[in-house]
């Protein structure tokens, strides 16, 4: 069942809004580092919420955790969701100082992090998403969603927005294989009038650079992200193995 859009969106800010001080004097808005946790230090606290095996598909076993100073999704031919026909192994939610990070309409934000995606993690005929943004609840469909898709028979690496099927970019998967790549998501959160832009470098050079504006990039309540390996069993290419995805240097910025 479709979730209505029900929150007007609030006000959004100029490309540098100012803000008024105390002592009354402007000051341009700027990116404030909200989030940046220490896999090493602060482990799988750092998320609001860990869904690693929630069937119970693979016992005794982990799927998520700290490994040094990355962050470790595995994932085995073997593993289930509780919806039988997909996997999943993911994280959700930023937590600070004991406290649930909250993205909400109107607001702007940025995610920074590098991620190794080996050979064996490939791209798939149906959705393999490695990382999300949604509204929490049962049933909410995804607002946006980095994906490893074929398209044409080609493994592609791409950032998609839901409500309306609108491709923010994509760029060839293989050459980014078994290699770390820095990848930066901008969103301005938004009802129809929300922003989106995505970056993928590899060794410093950009591979991609694209933004889409004027988009639906908020449903309702709160925005949260996602990261990890989810999986529909769908998969008509015989891509599907024993896999995994590191993640470090996560950070979450807000402009304010």
């Amino acid at each position: 069942m479709e979730i209505s859009r029900r929150s007007a969106l609030i006000g959004g800010a100029a490309a540098v809004p100012l803000l008024m001080t105390g002592s009354g004097l402007a000051q341009a808005a700027t990116w404030k580092l909200k989030w940046s946790p220490q896999a090493n230090k602060d482990g799988l606290g750092a998320f609001e919420g860990i869904e690693d095996d929630r069937a119970g598909s693979h016992p005794g076993t982990k799927h998520i955790y700290a490994s040094g100073s990355d962050y470790r999704f595995d994932m085995h031919t073997r593993d289930r969701d509780t919806s039988t026909d997909r996997q999943r192994n993911e994280v959700r939610g930023m937590k600070a100082g004991g406290q649930n990070l909250d993205v909400g309409n109107g607001e702007t934000w940025k995610w920074t992090y590098s991620m190794f995606i080996p050979s064996s993690l490939k791209s798939t005929t149906s959705f393999t998403h490695i990382m999300q943004t949604k509204m929490p609840g049962l049933g909410s469909a995804p607002v946006t969603v980095m994906s490893l898709r074929r398209t044409g028979g080609v493994q592609k690496i791409e950032f998609k927005i839901t409500e309306g099927n609108v491709l923010v970019g994509n760029v060839d998967l293989e050459p980014l294989h078994n290699k770390w790549i820095d990848t930066e998501v901008e969103i301005k959160v938004g009802n129809g009038t929300g922003r989106v832009r995505w970056v993928v470098r590899e060794g410093g050079r950009i591979v991609l650079d694209a933004t889409k504006n004027n988009v639906d990039t908020w449903l309702d309540d709160r925005l949260r992200p996602k990261w990890g390996i989810y999986r529909s069993l769908g998969d008509t290419s015989g891509s599907l193995q024993n896999c995994y995805l590191l993640l470090r240097n996560l950070k979450a910025y807000k402009f304010e």
